[in-house]
């Protein structure tokens, strides 16, 4: 006799959570999603076809849940923004919303989806899960109404958040995150009044979760971190790559090493908006990573990761990222410097003449050090140090220290800090370092062709980020990227 689907699926979870526990790894997976977008509009769609616009989605995500459970993984992760799109008027958004409710109500939408309002996205995703025996963590949009004894409340009558959801293997809502940063496009979606850190328990490590932007600022990325002690962040993102220092793939895993967890970073896909890029990141570096700036085609990526890296016996020793800068003292500052911009932000910069040498650049209160030796110098390309001390951004201005060694793109020394993405000299050595008032930096090293290095560098631990046996393939950047989070400028339109 063969047992009730109920039964039978509560064994499988049963021994899905066995198997967790009987092991220091899980397995993980992300997808990045080349999303179907909907017709541009000025005008909201039905709710009707607004729901046929996301199961078409849907639709993909679930092939990619599906394949990644057959692999083995405990937990999924899909874009921002992978459901329905982006670039949304406030009104032609809504459609598209649900109310999601609070994980503490204990709901499983897919056994009980009228429990609450009409909610068929939650429902499918909840199913998606449960089917499967898989975590699956996904971006939506929810509504919230409100009315005029709340003085911050919206002229429409409703606050709309862009939305994180979770989905244990049993298809229960377990976890809502509400994005605190958002993206100066995101005019469609209100500030939360007050940070989120959200965190929730697995067999295999604590999590926490938040949206693309959300990374580069302390609320709530170095929270859930460096407070709560979570072992891995769920990271949907709609990422726009921008060299030399902000790529996804770079970054995300420079972000991991330097804040030492794993990060599941799955990226939306859309070339022609420079979105590509995913990953799942380690404290010690990439397991497995994607970039594609060439086709419109999707990619799973699959990895087993350590469920508490803290408890790793490979975990990286803290860093003191300005020990070894200041402590040097024979590097005169060079005197044939220039200024040259990356995007927005002007850099001092000095070219690197010989084949071999040191130098020193300095901004502000950072002085950066490079130690270093070409195995194989074209003559047609030209590298540089820069320093860089100072505020970025435009609407959000936030603080940036960056030592960089990096290819230009031309001779023409006008062009260094602008995108590049190929080069064809190797460095036989490089040691770089800076006189951060940081602790939170993060090491980046770039290759030809968007390539990641692992296992090509380390950082000591008085904070000198140095090559081991030369560099494989030819170097695009070499990058400390530090973030002094105190020196931010308030966010001029929470309120």
């Amino acid at each position: 006799m063969l047992p009730s689907q109920p039964h039978l699926h509560a064994a499988v979870f049963a021994l899905a959570v066995l198997q967790a526990l009987a092991s220091n790894t899980f397995i993980a997976a992300v997808y990045e999603h080349a999303v179907i977008l909907p017709d541009a509009t000025d005008k909201p769609v039905s709710p009707d076809d607004a729901l046929a616009l996301m199961n078409k989605n849907m639709d993909v995500l679930e092939g990619a849940i599906k394949e990644a459970a057959q692999q083995g993984a405990h937990i999924i992760v899909t874009p921002e923004d992978g459901i329905y799109g982006w670039l949304f008027t406030r009104e032609t958004i809504y459609p598209y919303l649900e109310d999601i409710p609070d994980p503490a109500v204990n709901w499983i939408p897919c056994t009980d989806p009228t429990r609450f309002a009409p909610a068929p996205v939650q429902e499918r995703l909840s199913c998606m899960a449960r089917n499967n025996s898989i975590y699956v963590v996904a971006n939506i949009g929810d509504k919230k109404p409100c009315n005029s004894s709340d003085p911050s409340c919206p002229r429409d009558g409703r606050y709309q958040y862009n939305t994180d959801v979770v989905f244990d293997p049993e298809g229960k809502l377990v976890a809502r995150y509400h994005k605190y940063n958002l993206f100066r496009r995101e005019t469609q979606f209100n500030y939360p009044k007050e940070p989120e850190a959200v965190t929730f328990e697995t067999p295999f490590g604590k999590f926490g979760i938040f949206t693309c932007f959300d990374i580069l600022f302390w609320e709530p990325a170095v929270v859930l971190v460096r407070e709560l002690q979570v072992d891995t962040v769920l990271f949907p993102t709609a990422w726009m790559n921008v060299l030399p220092f902000l790529t996804a793939v770079e970054f995300h895993s420079a972000w991991a090493m330097g804040m030492g967890v794993n990060l599941l970073s799955a990226n939306t896909h859309k070339i022609s908006l420079a979105m590509t890029g995913s990953g799942l990141f380690t404290p010690e570096g990439p397991a497995a990573y994607h970039y594609d700036s060439e086709t419109e085609e999707g990619c799973l990526l699959v990895a087993e990761l350590s469920a508490r890296p803290r408890l790793s016996p490979t975990y990286p020793p803290a860093v003191n990222w300005s020990s070894f800068a200041t402590s040097i003292k024979k590097f005169p500052v060079e005197k044939d410097t220039f200024l040259g911009a990356v995007r927005r932000d002007i850099f001092t910069f000095s070219e690197l003449r010989r084949k071999a040498g040191n130098y020193t650049v300095c901004q502000g209160d950072l002085c950066c050090h490079l130690i270093y030796r070409m195995a194989n110098k074209s003559e047609d390309e030209v590298y540089v140090l820069g320093a860089f001390d100072g505020l970025h951004g435009s609407l959000i201005k936030y603080h940036w220290q960056i030592c960089t060694l990096l290819k230009c793109k031309s001779t023409d020394l006008n062009t260094c800090g602008q995108p590049v993405e190929t080069a064809q000299t190797k460095f036989e050595m490089f040691s770089l370092s800076g006189t951060f008032g940081t602790n939170y930096v993060f090491p980046e090293v770039l290759y030809s062709g968007v390539q990641l290095a692992p296992g090509e560098f380390e950082v000591l631990r008085d904070g000198h980020l140095k090559s081991k046996h030369g560099t494989s393939k030819p170097l695009l950047t070499a990058t400390l990227f530090g973030r002094l989070y105190e020196k931010d400028l308030p966010h001029p339109l929470r309120t």
